[in-house]
């Protein structure tokens, strides 16, 4: 397994982070539910396979599942301290902050957060606003970081807005989770160079991506228009994420070992690397 430091935080974890959202949504990108037993059996033997074979970044959210996928990673993570890194979510519509991050815990069975992030999509301005000043979301955050409850703290984004950039300038976030794949490039151009993931690296922020084999999309895209396709793009897919230096963890969703087996032989193949500046030369 590749490890490597998660920007500023000082902890090392693994570049394979097992993403949780499979592990609670029912019939998410495939024929699931949290509830039976034997395919929640199946999801505690992923976890238990990427733990044997080296991962140790593992991302849930409360929204997954109503909290079903903080359960199933409390279940085989609950007891582990720092043997690994467990980053969870706070909906921005939350209510109650210390309410939800003290379900996680619960769920989770552990006495500390490792990351607590915004979970969120989009932000508008309003929502920036609201979310940075005093007594916001991020205000509750920080008091319960002081208390100890949570280490870190983080958001979630599948935009380039300008509310990305205003909260990579507040240096209140220690690591941004981000949508960028091959189909999804924009948060890192290497043209010019620009995008948010320099803007974070260059803040010291550490980078997780989501959707990082596109979540099925180029496979059906491929499909369309070559039905008679074969080749299996999942290993290029990931490879083309990991192989940019700003990511630190590349989020891929499992739930079962063999799919975690695959993931992990292919994080550990660093020949399958590519240079991406050299990949977007125009000129010879």
């Amino acid at each position: 397994m590749e490890y490597v430091e998660l920007g500023g935080t000082g902890r090392t974890v693994s570049r394979l982070g097992f993403g949780g959202a499979p592990a609670g949504l029912t019939n998410y990108l495939a024929s699931y539910s949290p509830e039976d037993a034997a395919q929640r059996r199946e999801v505690i033997a992923a976890l238990e396979r990427a733990l044997e074979l080296g991962v140790t970044y593992f991302d849930t959210a409360p929204a997954y599942g109503d909290g079903a996928s903080e359960a199933i990673y409390g279940e085989v993570l609950g007891d582990l301290g720092d043997e690994v890194f467990v980053a969870t979510k706070v909906l921005t519509r939350v209510a109650d902050v210390r309410a939800s991050v003290e379900g996680s815990l619960d769920r989770l069975q552990r006495d500390t957060l490792d990351l607590v992030q915004l979970h969120g999509s989009s932000y508008t301005e309003a929502e920036a606003d609201a979310f940075l000043a005093p007594d916001g979301l991020v205000d509750q955050l920080e008091t319960l970081q002081a208390e100890g409850l949570i280490r870190h703290i983080g958001f979630t984004t599948e935009d380039n807005n300008r509310a990305v950039y205003r909260f990579i300038d507040s240096s209140r976030f220690d690591v941004i989770q981000m949508c960028y794949n091959l189909l999804y490039q924009h948060p890192a151009e290497w043209t010019r160079p620009f995008g948010s993931m320099f803007e974070a690296e260059d803040a010291g922020m550490g980078v997780v991506t989501m959707r990082t084999v596109t979540s099925g999309l180029f496979q059906r895209w491929v499909q369309w228009v070559n039905p008679e396709n074969t080749f299996d793009y999942t290993p290029a897919l990931l490879q083309f994420v990991l192989s940019n230096p700003m990511v630190d963890v590349a989020l891929v969703g499992m739930r079962d070992a063999e799919i975690v087996e695959a993931n992990v032989r292919i994080c550990e193949n660093l020949s399958g690397r590519i240079d991406l500046r050299e990949l977007h030369a125009k000129y010879v």
